[in-house]
Parts: C-alpha cells; sequence; structure tokens
C-alpha cells in the first residue's frame, strides 16, 4: 500500500476513534466500509494493529482497548488532541491536506495562508535539537542594515500567527526568540549542549501570549471586556489558556451584564507588546477593564490611532 493511502488511513482511524470516544472493531469496520478507502473490505484486526502501532511510532497517540467494556478502543492521552501538541497540529495538518489533495477541482474556491520560512533551516533545526548540537545563525532584524551571527542552543521550535520562531539559549543562560523568515543561514556546529531535564517548553511560554520574552514584563490577572459577536468570538477561541469568564461579583454587577451585551473575560498573562497588539485590533469589540494601567494605555493608544486619520 502507498504511504499517501496509509497516512489517510491513520488519520481516518484516530478521527473516527476520538470522535466516537469509544468504539468497538466492528463498529470502526462498519463506518470503514462506508468509506472509499476499504474498496469492499473490511479491516482485519492484523491491519487494526499495524496501524495503531505505526500511528503510536509516528503520532505518540495511543490507541487503548477496554477489555471489560466490550473490547472498545479509545484514545489513551486524548489531551493531545484538545492543547497545542505537535499531536494535535499534525493531525489536524494532515487531515486538512487530505481533505484538499482529495478535492482539487475545487483548489480555485479553496484559500490558505502562507507561512513563510526555509524548509532547510527548519530541518536543519530540528535535526540540531534531535542531537542536542548548537547552532550558528546569521540573523538580520528588522531595521537593521547588516546581519549579525549568534551562536546558540536550540531549545524549541514555535508556530505563532503564521510564523515559526526558534528559542535560542546563550552560553550566559539568557534566552532570545529568531523568526525563521529573518534567518540567512544557519550551519550546524560541533558543539553539542545538555538541555536541563526539567526544560517543558509549554511551561516556558504559559505565562505568554505569543513570542515576546524576556522584556521584563510580569503576569498578572487581566479583566477584558468583550462586547457583541466578541463574546462568541472568545469562548470559540480564548486569547490564552488560562482564560475563563469573569462572574459577577456583586448582585449589581449580575444585573448589569444581564442587561447588558457584553460578556468579562479573565486571564493571568503577561501583557506584552504582542499581546496589546491583539487587544488594539478588535477595536470597540474588546475593552481592558483591569488593570487600569493597561486601560489607560491602549486607550492613549486608540487616540493616536486617531490623530494620524485627524
Amino acid at each position: 500500500m502507498k504511504t499517501p493511502t496509509l497516512f489517510r488511513e491513520y488519520i481516518w482511524l484516530v478521527n473516527t476513534i476520538y470522535r466516537a470516544g469509544k468504539i468497538s472493531l466492528a463498529d470502526i469496520n462498519t463506518r470503514c466500509m462506508r468509506t472509499d478507502m476499504s474498496d469492499g473490505l473490511p479491516l482485519s484486526r492484523t491491519t487494526f494493529n499495524r496501524h495503531k502501532d505505526a500511528i503510536e511510532d509516528i503520532f505518540g497517540i495511543y490507541i487503548d482497548c477496554d477489555r471489560r467494556d466490550g473490547y472498545r478502543y479509545y484514545i489513551g492521552n486524548e489531551e493531545v488532541l484538545r492543547e497545542d501538541t505537535v499531536q494535535n497540529w499534525m493531525l489536524s495538518t494532515l487531515t486538512v491536506n487530505n481533505l484538499v489533495s482529495e478535492s482539487m477541482s475545487l483548489q480555485h474556491r479553496i484559500m490558505l495562508e502562507n507561512i513563510p520560512s526555509d524548509g532547510e533551516f527548519l530541518e536543519t533545526v530540528i535535526q540540531a535539537m534531535r542531537e542536542n548540537r548548537r547552532i550558528s545563525v546569521k540573523y538580520r532584524r528588522y531595521q537593521s542594515v547588516e546581519a549579525k551571527t549568534f551562536t546558540l542552543s536550540p531549545y524549541c521550535i514555535k508556530l505563532f500567527r503564521q510564523r515559526w520562531y526558534l528559542l535560542g539559549k546563550f552560553d550566559n543562560g539568557g534566552f532570545a526568540m529568531f523568526s525563521f523568515d529573518r534567518m540567512e543561514d544557519i550551519t550546524l556546529t560541533d558543539g553539542t549542549f545538555k538541555i536541563e531535564k526539567d526544560f517543558q517548553a509549554g511551561d516556558f511560554f504559559s505565562e505568554c501570549y505569543g513570542v515576546v520574552i524576556g522584556d521584563g514584563t510580569q503576569p498578572e490577572r487581566i479583566v477584558l471586556r468583550a462586547f457583541g459577536k466578541e463574546k462568541y468570538y472568545l469562548r470559540d477561541l480564548p486569547l490564552h489558556h488560562t482564560q475563563r469568564e469573569a462572574l459577577p461579583r456583586t448582585d449589581e454587577e449580575r444585573q448589569q451584564q444581564e442587561t447588558s451585551d457584553y460578556v468579562d473575560f479573565e486571564l493571568f498573562i503577561r501583557p506584552t507588546a504582542d499581546f496589546k497588539g491583539q487587544l488594539l485590533s478588535r477595536g470597540a469589540w474588546l475593552k481592558v477593564v483591569s488593570p487600569q494601567w493597561l486601560a489607560d494605555e491602549i486607550r492613549q493608544w486608540h487616540e493616536d490611532a486617531v490623530k494620524m486619520y485627524g
């Protein structure tokens, strides 16, 4: 069987089990027979087990069996399909790729976003991360005339707003972010590094909105007021994993919220420049309730923008 066909079957199998919660092999076959993948043949247990092992090896997604519940299968680590993990991103991307590749007759009606980065650089960085090799990066920042070369330890990569970023650590222990589209060259060095055992990329960025780090901004509780349809957008696509709907603290607040077209959300986050930019982009649909200093700063930026159109 060709590799693209196998990947298509892997993706279908994971999505089918995940959506079902728990499902027997017989029910999997019933659904499989309705697709054009089956060619009219059921999925044998041997083939199913091979697919299950391959899915674990390629995606890191475990398909377990509950023998006490009718030998029904389920995703053993389904949390990776709900969070910002490599598994979730990979599965979602491949699922979309499959759908698009099967719909080439509609390509003029399917609009995608470009991610500006050099695949060769991404491959080099991933190789360096795998081998714990230090790299030399020739990098030109915005508004800089000449590029500078940095030697660093590649700790992790992050996709944010259509751009790939590299988190690098210097000899002095400091960290910095590098955008792949600003890199002019990357080379592997002979030097190696040992990443700290307790380093977790998710924990490192847990208080961040995007990729701004090291500017001294401290995390704090922020309350945002979303008006109109914006409250639905924030419910579906939270700005941060700490986002929660803020419950009214008094009867007066509760009555005011019930009679008004808004919902308050609270977050615990570092209000860095990229987060402030997101707030500004929502215009009059999103208001900072607290802290007051952030509300004043956003208001001032809006006033400055109005003056530009004066």
